[in-house]
């Protein structure tokens, strides 16, 4: 079977529809409506407030200008707009803990929804996709989507219903002084509609810069100590550097428009604001206005100044949180190659066996496939599998984890087609240890017990013993509690090893599949390690896959694979008379 995979081109994203994109940030404003209901009550409450204090202004030039104010008018104005002040102050923190907080809601919605998407993909999605690529849009675009859905929303809401009753006032003082205040108006909108398409595609190459940024430092920093054994590390500066100059250059991209979009809307405002003082002046000295009610259009035009200013910014915001959210719906429309949904129920009462039936699989970059044919029975007991690297083994043992997919009636996990079968009860049935351990930085006990978090002390150091490490643990300084550092930098190959291997049989699980994992240890180790190993899985279904022939001659029948097809089958006695096996079994005696 051929895998096919796409990659993660950031064209797919961009083609998702707007109702594609409201679909998924819908549900999270739905379940938080009068959250968002109240702080926008708010924000509304606070632009009608600020809309009242011209008035008294009007009123009191007025009364200032014809002489009729007095001290007690003139305190009873202050303290109305005092009043007013403070309720604007009290609104403006409801507001902001309602729609920011909402924000910061959606912003963990989003990361949650998105990390259980990840760590529910298979092997072939993370083959297409960098980690750097993925902590970008875990970073990045969240961060962005966030500012859209709070301040972006603030604003274009304040703005729309600040400029809607700053228009009405200054109408209802003189509808032709609004006109003429108004004539720059287009040129912002013309502007600001050319400037946010340049923004869209810039923006989207910031992100994909910020990605490669992302992924450079990961693989630098995992790989430290290869680096430093090679004396590469002004070179990888360079290259960052490099990187980083790339990325500051996009982003300088993305400055230069928004540069243009807040002195445009403010020009707009100022030019406004020169007309108005040109004809309003006159109108004054006609006596076909009052002072105090040019005073109050001023003060309303300076409103409005501010949403046309925030024309540019909500469009910025409007234009990076679009991408962004068009990126992670893109990551999240990502489908698992394995098929997912229901299934039949595993049944419990029958051996776990694996069955290969003709099987046969090609990778998606391979011309040649990696399985021909493969006709194999795994289980009950101890089947050992070598060959020569590339021969497909760890291919196999990728298969039977289901982390690839294969054709139906190739693949048997209890007689029942593996395609008929939920992923997850499959694995549940499976221990598993790689070629490359996987260590966290955490406790040693934490580590062991990772797949059985329940497990107490006296399982954790049994299963420590059958793998030969509890004596190494007991050196440690803090002995089962001693802290891991990042990817197991303080332990060695043969520890991490024989750590992971106690981990799976700790689990306790009818099928183990040992990928090559005892490559890094010593013979007088490997010997106590088999040891535990046969006490502890008799009964059991074993793959062990190893390229040591005092390790697979404790198994029931040896495997030999060659092209991804099997070239020899049997045990340790019989196999001698292979080519292979006996070229392999006297050159580890040689170097014994």
């Amino acid at each position: 079977m051929t895998v096919s995979a796409t990659g993660p081109d950031t064209a797919g994203g961009q083609a998702a529809s707007p109702a594609s994109l409201s679909a998924l940030l819908a549900p999270i404003f739905r379940s938080h409506w009068p959250r968002l209901a109240f702080g926008f009550l708010a924000l509304v409450a606070v632009d009608f407030l600020q809309l009242i204090i011209p008035w008294f202004v009007k009123s009191a030039v007025d009364g200032l200008a014809a002489q009729t104010a007095t001290e007690a008018r003139l305190i009873e104005l202050s303290l109305y707009v005092l009043a007013v002040a403070v309720v604007v102050a009290g609104l403006r923190f409801v507001w902001r803990y309602l729609i920011i907080g909402f924000s910061r809601i959606l912003e963990k919605k989003l990361r949650d929804q998105l990390f259980g998407h990840l760590v529910r993909m298979d092997q072939p999605f993370f083959e297409r996709w960098t980690i750097g690529d993925l902590m970008a849009h875990a970073s990045n675009d969240l961060a962005t989507v966030q500012m859209a859905c709070g301040m972006g929303l603030v604003a274009a809401v304040d703005s729309l219903v600040m400029s809607a009753a700053a228009l009405g006032f200054m109408l209802a003082i003189n509808i032709k002084l609004t006109l003429i205040a108004l004539l720059p108006m287009p040129v912002l909108i013309v502007c600001t509609r050319v400037l946010s398409g340049r923004l869209h595609h810039r923006f989207n190459l910031v992100q994909e810069q910020f990605s490669l940024l992302t992924e450079f430092s990961r693989a630098t920093l995992i790989s430290i100590r290869l680096i430093k054994a090679y004396t590469l590390e002004r070179f990888q500066e360079e290259r960052f550097r490099s990187l980083g100059e790339t990325y500051v250059r996009s982003n300088l991209k993305v400055a230069a428009i928004q540069g243009l979009l807040f002195p445009i809307a403010t020009l707009v405002g100022n030019v406004g604001m020169l007309l108005l003082l040109y004809y309003g002046g006159g109108l004054v000295i006609d006596g076909q206005i009052s002072i105090g009610a040019f005073v109050a259009f001023i003060s309303y035009l300076y409103m409005l100044i501010w949403p046309m200013m925030a024309v540019g910014w909500v469009a910025n915001l409007a234009q990076r949180g679009i991408t962004s959210l068009r990126r992670i719906h893109h990551l999240l429309a990502q489908r698992p190659v394995v098929e997912t949904g229901r299934f039949m129920p595993l049944p419990q009462n029958l051996p776990a066996i694996y069955a290969c039936r003709a099987l046969s699989f090609t990778y998606p970059s391979a011309t040649r496939p990696a399985l021909a044919g493969l006709e194999l029975t795994i289980g009950p007991g101890l089947v050992g599998m070598t060959g020569r690297t590339g021969s497909g083994k760890s291919t196999l043992a990728k298969l039977l984890l289901r982390m690839y997919p294969v054709a139906d009636d190739m693949l048997f996990f209890k007689g029942i087609d593996v395609n008929r079968l939920g992923q997850a009860d499959i694995r549940a049935h499976i221990a598993y240890v790689g070629q490359e351990p996987v260590v966290f930085a955490d406790t040693v006990a934490a580590n062991i017990a990772l797949g059985c978090p329940g497990a107490t002390m006296e399982e954790i150091e049994a299963a420590a013993r059958a793998a030969a490490i509890d004596a190494d643990i007991s050196g440690f300084t803090e002995g089962y509690q001693t802290m891991i550092g990042e990817r197991g930098v303080t332990l060695s190959g043969g520890q991490r090893q024989r750590l992971a291997l106690a981990r799976a049989l700790l689990c306790d699980r009818p099928v183990l599949v040992i990928d090559d994992a005892l490559s890094a240890i010593d013979v007088e180790t490997e010997q106590l390690v088999l040891h535990g190993l046969l006490e502890r899985l008799r009964g059991k279904s074993v793959l062990l896959i190893s390229h040591r022939i005092n390790v697979l001659r404790h198994a029931d029948r040896i495997v030999i694979l060659d092209a991804g097809r099997i070239v020899a089958e049997g045990c340790h006695q019989t196999l001698l008379t292979n080519p292979l096996y006996r070229a392999m079994a006297e050159k580890q005696q040689r170097h014994a």
